[in-house]
């Protein structure tokens, strides 16, 4: 189960007891197990690629794990101005190097700042001998649990770095499992004033057990932990239970889903969008008649890229 990677023993003599209660004591503590200070070693590379490939920044990850790679952070910046609003942006699963470039430069065409996050196991942070993020999503329910943590404090670092650079006016935008990894950061950073986020989900465990992404690493699992179990071992990475942090802090939420999604189910989405409505959240949402890789195309991309930017334009203001 890969309870090293959480604090226990990898030979663990009652794993689901020990499970059931670092649940508890995590959901608990929730502002110890996300805290984050500012890196030391903050570095801004040269320009990639000429002016419109973005530099490089570069910095230690707070949580270590087994893979060295994987814990030098790289982040592609796209500055829009010297201080003013600015986003992190946690793209999807598996997304490559070059990926979301078009909207780090609609926002940057709206005067926002961006720095592009590569999640933990992607891009030059992939363990060896991989070529996808099995990691950050996988069968080692351990390990998932902590490179998902190690997600949202990288995340964190993001932010305090925009800070030291001026930059006041701080969002998130956040796609598929960004978007869980954002929505947990903007409850736990109140710095973060708003966070856009395209396909959006109750549960970590709900989506990956159901999503046809994603289908074969409930696969791996089912012979292990039944499906609630999951649900509970993996409610430390789930949005729901600490989106009620929202609900006296003003800020703010833009939710976009994709109707016909077999990745994210919709019955998941609208279930997240009640659930945030009944606890008074600043919410706004645009549902879609799209799946979950549609929405990047054409006709879907033009009202989601449109709606995200003027929302992130005004709450940033």
């Amino acid at each position: 189960m890969g309870l090293e990677h959480i604090g226990g023993r990898r030979d663990e003599p009652d794993p689901r007891g020990f499970l059931n209660a670092w649940v508890d004591e995590t959901l608990a503590h929730s502002d110890d197990w996300f805290v984050t200070t500012p890196a030391d070693d903050y570095v801004l590379h040269r320009t990639e690629n000429g002016a419109s490939g973005g530099r490089v920044l570069t910095f230690t990850s707070q949580i270590v794990s087994p893979w060295p790679k994987n814990n030098l952070v790289h982040a592609r910046f796209f500055r829009a101005r010297a201080s003013g609003p600015a986003v992190v942006l946690l793209p999807n699963w598996n997304a490559k190097w070059h990926g979301q470039l078009n909207l780090c430069r609609w926002l940057n065409a709206l005067g926002i700042t961006v720095l592009r996050l590569s999640l933990p196991y992607h891009d030059m942070r992939v363990a060896p001998e991989h070529e996808r993020a099995d990691q950050l999503v996988g069968s080692n329910i351990g390990l998932t649990l902590q490179a998902t943590r190690q997600a949202i404090t990288d995340t964190r670092r993001c932010l305090r770095w925009l800070e030291q650079q001026g930059y006041t006016r701080l969002g998130l935008v956040g796609t598929s499992i960004g978007s869980a990894v954002g929505s947990i950061t903007i409850a736990h950073d109140p710095a973060v004033r708003a966070g856009a986020f395209l396909h959006v989900s109750t549960y970590f465990a709900d989506a990956v057990r159901t999503g046809m992404a994603t289908m074969h690493v409930w696969e791996g699992l089912r012979s292990k932990v039944t499906e609630d179990e999951l649900r509970r071992y993996w409610t430390p990475v789930s949005p729901v239970p600490y989106m009620h942090r929202l609900s006296e802090t003003g800020q703010r939420l833009l939710m976009v889903g994709g109707r016909y999604d077999p990745t994210f189910w919709y019955e998941f989405t609208d279930e997240m969008f009640r659930k945030l409505r009944g606890q008074g959240i600043r919410l706004e949402t645009l549902v879609l008649p799209c799946g979950h890789y549609s929405l990047e195309l054409a006709p879907f991309a033009f009202p989601a890229g449109l709606r995200l930017g003027l929302f992130l334009f005004e709450a940033l203001a």
